[in-house]
């Protein structure tokens, strides 16, 4: 067992959540509701379809609720057709292959979304799993979706680092055991530190990044 770096997919590996913004604004919308960008970062980003439709929609049925959130998806894919990877990204993948340190993805995006995306950037291959938050018992903030990339890369939490930039992410990666390194895509510095990221950077080019990286890695669980 070592450790192994888990990446949040939105807003982390690329900075795309102001399309998934701009999906769910305009479909919750048709049913009166108004999504800004403060109730987006509190209550939409990262967070689970369920949940996020409880929070904005509860009155819809089951069925309502799920054809909103397909086309959301829909919507939102035909949004994401030129994408780039985050600053620094594959210079920092590049540093952890020659530490020979295995990655990979943990979110809640749908299936569809997360190839598309990753293909988009370039890396539909480089990671080695890819483990969707909906295809689990449960997904984000809850511990289960870590712990799973945990198991197939054969990771230990407590020298592992995960990367988010949610808030229900921070949360799942905290209670899985992971240190968190948050992205500033979304929120604050302040506000990913208060969360508990034990590190908030702008980018992967960060010189703080690497170190802080290093050290979790090479920490020996208790």
């Amino acid at each position: 067992m070592s450790g192994v770096l888990l990446f949040d997919l939105d807003g982390t590996l690329l900075d795309i959540d102001h399309l998934h913004y701009e999906a769910w604004r305009q479909q919750v919308a048709i049913h009166g509701v108004e999504l800004d960008q403060h109730r987006y970062r509190t209550q939409v980003m990262g967070f689970p379809n369920h949940t996020i439709l409880a929070d904005l929609v509860p009155g819809l049925s089951s069925e309502q609720g799920a054809a909103l959130v397909e086309a959301k998806e829909v919507l939102f894919r035909s949004l994401a057709t030129d994408l780039v990877p985050a600053a620094g990204l594959v210079d920092f993948l590049d540093w952890a292959d020659g530490l020979g340190t295995r990655y990979g993805v943990v979110t809640n995006a749908p299936r569809p979304n997360a190839e598309q995306e990753l293909a988009g950037i370039g890396m539909a291959k480089r990671f080695e799993t890819v483990v969707i938050g909906d295809e689990l018992a449960h997904a984000k903030p809850h511990p289960l979706p870590y712990l799973t990339g945990l198991d197939r890369l054969g990771g230990t939490a407590a020298n592992s680092v995960a990367f988010e930039d949610s808030i229900s992410g921070i949360r799942a990666a905290l209670a899985a055991g992971l240190a968190v390194v948050g992205l500033t895509t979304g929120l604050s510095a302040e506000r990913l530190i208060a969360e508990g990221a034990g590190l908030a950077v702008p980018h992967f080019d960060d010189p703080r990044l690497r170190p802080f990286v290093a050290a979790c890695l090479e920490s020996v669980p208790a």
